[in-house]
């Protein structure tokens, strides 16, 4: 199996494996379905945690509005009385004025919190570092695993308009959100600077050896070629000026240790050397034994 390093732009996403005799449209596929997936479960994540602090979302015609101002106006919220988190709730008030302010328990609300980050953790870039594939099937796990935590805590469900039980149910709305700009609804893969194409195989670019490891970035189709990988890490420039400070800190006391004049006292410094010896005379120390 090739092992492919996904990126977009010089970010990581994650690993996949696939064999050298797959399409290049098929592998693309698979891609953008774990791509897209797992953008889900870390927008779903995000909400989460809002939900867990402030409670569930408010209908678009109160939110901002503050209390005086629904009653002025006779706006209800119809999911009130129905969407009541297991063991009851507390009272939390958003600042931003988008959701109740009824936050469940802290003991619901530890369960979302962990859940939450254990699926951040299952599809996290850092599993690049340890070299783990992330399939789909793990990231629609992740999912699962949220919506079983939502269901604990609100057993009645969540207002439609939710963003978390609207991702759930797909009916998201990402229009006009910094979320949006991420969607490729047409992507293309980059290798070594080259496109590569949907009709080819991947043994077409790289060969048929199976146990190549390859960086390959995700792009929008019809985007121009993505940057080349540079050819050193952050990390590995921290690193190298880290020693280049660190040599230049020893010559700096090197050089304030000497004065410049330390190597007339070397014997090899001496012009009498030669003779002295000659006369066997060397070594000769003048003062009381």
């Amino acid at each position: 199996m090739v092992r492919l390093h996904i990126k977009k732009g010089n970010d990581s996403l994650f690993l996949h494996d696939i064999t050298t005799d797959q399409n290049v449209g098929s592998l693309l596929a698979e891609v953008l379905a774990v791509y897209h997936l797992r953008l889900k479960v870390l927008r779903v994540c995000d909400e989460m945690q809002c939900l867990a602090k402030h409670g569930h979302f408010l209908p678009a015609n109160m939110q901002g509005l503050t209390e005086e101002q629904i009653e002025e106006l006779k706006y209800k919220d119809e999911y009130a009385a129905i969407c009541i988190p297991q063991g009851g709730s507390v009272e939390c008030e958003d600042p931003i004025g988008r959701r109740t302010g009824r936050a469940p328990n802290q003991a619901m609300a530890e369960v979302l919190m962990k859940t939450l980050t254990d699926a951040k953790e299952m599809v996290s870039s850092k599993l690049t570092g340890s070299n783990t594939v992330l399939t789909l099937a793990v990231v629609q796990d992740a999912l699962d695993r949220l919506k079983g935590a939502v269901m604990i805590v609100y057993p009645m469900k969540l207002p439609p308009y939710d963003p978390v039980q609207a991702e759930f149910d797909g009916q998201e709305d990402l229009s006009g959100s910094q979320a949006s700009l991420e969607i490729i609804e047409q992507g293309a893969l980059w290798w070594a600077g080259k496109e590569l194409l949907p009709e080819k195989t991947l043994s077409d670019y790289v060969g048929r050896n199976e146990k190549t490891k390859i960086i390959v970035k995700l792009s929008k189709k019809g985007a121009s070629a993505p940057g080349r990988e540079q050819l050193m890490s952050e990390e590995e420039k921290k690193q190298m000026m880290a020693w280049q400070y660190r040599k230049q800190e020893e010559m700096k006391k090197l050089h304030e240790a000497d004065d410049g004049d330390d190597y007339y006292n070397s014997p090899w410094a001496n012009s009498n050397a030669l003779k002295n010896q000659f006369h066997g005379i060397g070594n000769i120390k003048w003062g009381p034994k």
